[in-house]
């Protein structure tokens, strides 16, 4: 059917990421005739899993968390086939290699926090205090309090620099791609923290890609429209890069920040962080249990054998290792990546097969204080914008963004 053969959609939403999907579904379970525009071949914006010679590669390193409101209001999750990361990490330093455990989860691993193996009494003290507060006080609380970053939040709550140095920065520096914790402490560091401590960090055995593509198909028939670019939102809906037009009373822009930015002139977004991941093929698993490896020293953010944690992420007999670090991909880095990760599992790593790179630029919105939690999607008059850089750079963010856009057009056609 050509566009001249379909009606006019009541709403037209550009983009089918987690916040587009999110938006399009409940628009369209409200009664309105919606159209979900997607450039590409499909869903899920920077969250996909691409196949390759039987290897599941997400774009660039991720990770679920079951415990994300909105992920557990929308998501059945057992159909996902969820597999569990260690409860903990394992952090390469200058004092050599150190582990740390949650031991509510792993009770009979308490032994490697006796102060002194990896931090002293008064930063266990210091850290089970902090996420105790974050995992146990009303999220409008956490909220409410003063902005200020990471790094001076870490602090405050008493951490030693060693501390911050050798476990906290390493490890969070992978969750905020940026490597001097100045994120926001309140409306992201202390959120995140308390969903990792709430829920946990798991892998869909289908890859990431799992996750947006189980919310697409609850779209009704019709809805999607792949290969379907965008050049212009206009006074009667958008101009699409084939030169044709779609008219729609109602348009949301569920794009990446840029993206946005260039439909929606004027639209003020925040600088992006940016973010590569190499991906290795290789025979022997270099650590046999499905733990995030982070570096102290940042030359990496963090690897992990993905394989480990699900084992269909590869062809059998082969361990998929993903390693990830921060900017770009200018020539050399990938070998020096290479001899950091013969260092850290101490191990020949010269064999190993390169699979695949994947440089993701805007990977995260970057959430310096004070930083908003939720920002309104309201643009102009009948034109909305919503995606994690609208809210907090998450799935949770993104889907939470995509459900306020919806729930502002439906209010803004009923006071008509």
């Amino acid at each position: 059917m050509t566009d001249q053969q379909r009606p006019p959609p009541d709403a037209l939403v550009v983009g089918a990421g987690p916040a587009g999907i999110v938006c399009a579904l409940d628009l369209s379970r409200s009664g309105l005739r919606v159209e979900l525009l997607e450039a590409s071949d499909g869903v899920g914006g920077r969250m996909r899993t691409d196949r390759k010679d039987g290897f599941l590669l997400d774009r660039g390193f991720q990770v679920f968390n079951t415990a994300y409101p909105q992920v557990k209001r929308r998501l059945a999750l057992r159909r996902l086939r969820l597999r569990p990361f260690t409860p903990g990490l394992i952090a390469r330093t200058s004092r050599g290699q150190m582990r740390i455990t949650d031991p509510t989860r792993r009770p009979g691993e308490a032994a490697s926090l006796l102060p002194g193996r990896v931090l002293s009494a008064r930063d266990l003290t210091a850290l089970a205090a902090l996420t105790a507060r974050d995992a146990l006080l009303p999220a409008g609380t956490l909220k409410s309090r003063p902005d200020r970053t990471t790094s001076a939040a870490l602090i405050r709550a008493g951490l030693s620099p060693r501390a911050v140095e050798d476990l906290l920065r390493p490890f969070l520096s992978g969750v905020f791609l940026e490597d001097e914790l100045e994120t926001s402490a309140r409306r992201f560091f202390h959120l995140v923290w308390r969903s990792m401590v709430r829920g946990t960090l798991c892998l869909p055995a289908e890859g990431i890609g799992a996750v947006p593509a189980q919310l697409a198909a609850c779209l009704p028939d019709g809805t999607l429209r792949l290969g379907t670019p965008v050049a212009a939102v206009t006074d009667s809906g958008v101009l699409l890069e084939d030169g044709s037009e779609r008219p729609a009373p109602t348009v949301v822009v569920a794009t990446d920040g840029p993206t946005a930015a260039r439909l929606l002139p004027g639209l003020p977004v925040p600088d992006g962080r940016t973010v590569t991941t190499y991906y290795h093929a290789t025979d022997t698993s270099p650590l046999a249990e499905p733990t995030l490896l982070v570096d102290s020293s940042l030359a990496v953010l963090n690897t992990c054998v993905l394989t480990e944690v699900t084992p269909t992420y590869a062809p059998p007999g082969t361990a998929l290792v993903s390693t990830s670090v921060l900017d770009g991909d200018p020539p050399g880095r990938h070998e020096a990546v290479r001899g950091r990760l013969a260092e850290l599992y101490g191990t020949d790593t010269s064999a190993w097969t390169p699979i695949a790179t994947y440089t993701v630029k805007h990977a995260l919105p970057a959430m310096a204080p004070p930083w908003p939690l939720s920002r309104t999607t309201r643009f102009a008059a009948d034109r909305y914008v919503c995606g994690d850089h609208r809210a907090t750079g998450s799935v949770q963010g993104a889907l939470a963004s995509g459900t306020r856009a919806a729930r502002e057009v439906l209010a803004d056609l009923a006071r008509r």
